[in-house]
């Protein structure tokens, strides 16, 4: 039996294109035979799966789990829509969503790491046999995890996945049921709104500097003589922090109030006190470049045409 030595594994890397992981695995089933281990790894559709990494996955899921005071929140790409929407990526991410939670990742090497049920691998390689499935260049690209305390975590998915939100309350309240009513209303108007922070505290020292300095120039190009600059300064940061910061937005489903004004009068209903303490918001694909091809020219190439 060869020895499989950290120059085999890297020259297997080189020849097929396939992760370091399952270069080593493949040299291990094949006793350190180079193209055995070739061989292992294109009958396996590690090798091919491997090729499709540099495309454009611009496509996908957003995909949300919560179960009492813990939530995850996750995005898998694919490079078309048409295969977001194939039974299998959909029980996949599905799947890996919920293993995520339980095992309570912090972070995407962590979820690709996790075991994936049933399947004696990880999430990471069940999506390299899924990509070898597909045809398509497909990744796990960003996650984050919310837990209360004391309280809910709440998540909501919106367009079919195309937006997803987790929301954490803090509270002692006994009906948990109502919390977690207020945390998924709450959670909607994550998705409809956009807020960029959860409150003034919240907001970086850099980002208000910036925006102090741009309304201190849109003031003075209005001509306003400089001791009531800042005055006018202090007067729109308000609007911006209702704007941006989750708490002092308008509530979408009643404008008239702020979410912090919702949140204090279900407070007082419950009979204790609930704090908004952290939201996250995904956008399936935002900041990535997107294909151009046409959907006939994708079903041609799920079915080989």
């Amino acid at each position: 039996m060869s020895a499989v030595s950290a120059n085999l594994v890297k020259e297997l890397r080189e020849k097929t294109g396939a992760g370091m992981m399952d270069c080593k695995k493949a040299l291990t089933e094949t006793q350190g035979d180079l193209e055995a281990a070739v061989d292992w790894l294109r009958k396996k559709g590690i090798s091919s799966a491997s090729k499709k990494s540099g495309r454009v996955a611009a496509e996908g899921k957003v995909v949300v789990a919560s179960e009492g005071n813990h939530g995850l929140l996750l995005e898998v790409n694919s490079e078309t829509d048409f295969a977001a929407k194939n039974e299998k990526f959909m029980n996949f991410i599905q799947t890996a969503v919920q293993a995520g939670l339980e095992a309570k990742v912090a972070d995407i090497e962590a979820m690709a790491a996790v075991p994936y049920p049933g399947a004696g691998h990880s999430v990471g390689e069940e999506l390299t046999a899924l990509i070898a499935g597909v045809g398509e260049n497909m990744n796990l690209r960003r996650v984050v995890r919310l837990e209360a305390a004391q309280g809910v975590v709440v998540g909501y998915l919106h367009m079919g996945g195309k937006i997803g939100t987790l929301v954490s309350l803090e509270s002692a309240a006994a009906d948990q049921e109502v919390l977690r009513e207020l945390g998924k209303k709450i959670a909607m108007h994550v998705a409809a709104s956009t807020p960029l922070y959860l409150n003034r505290d919240a907001v970086p020292g850099g980002d208000l500097d910036r925006e102090r300095d741009v309304l201190a120039d849109q003031a003075r190009a209005s001509g306003k003589p400089e001791s009531i600059i800042e005055k006018m300064v202090q007067g729109r940061l308000s609007k911006f922090y209702g704007e941006t910061c989750l708490v002092e937005q308008p509530f979408v489903m009643d404008p008239e109030q702020t979410v912090q004004a919702v949140v204090d009068a279900a407070a007082k209903s419950l009979g204790a006190p609930i704090r908004v303490a952290g939201f996250a918001r995904f956008m399936m694909g935002e900041g990535l470049q997107k294909r151009d091809d046409d959907f006939a020219a994708e079903v041609a190439k799920q079915v080989g045409q």
